[in-house]
């Protein structure tokens, strides 16, 4: 099993997992990434998440993947 971490990011910060989250395998990775931007998305308050980007690094802070969050918040009207 390995760690990774979930940052996510816009052109104004960094909120960086000092956890990380134990996954069994690339698919387990990838639906727990889909699920921490739907809670963030989902979440109460005002931020508009269009410009935020999730990314899923190793241990070794490579990148694995980046999901920016407008890909899960569908196309506006």
């Amino acid at each position: 099993m390995a760690k990774v971490y979930f940052h996510y990011s816009n052109s104004e910060g960094v909120c960086v997992d000092q956890r990380g989250t134990a996954v069994g395998n690339l698919t387990d990775v990838r639906n727990h990434a889909a699920r921490v931007v739907q809670s963030l998305i989902t979440a109460q308050g005002p931020e508009d998440w269009r410009d935020w980007t999730l990314h899923v690094s190793d241990d070794l802070n490579d990148e694995i993947f980046a999901l920016p969050f407008s890909s899960m918040l569908g196309k506006p009207h």
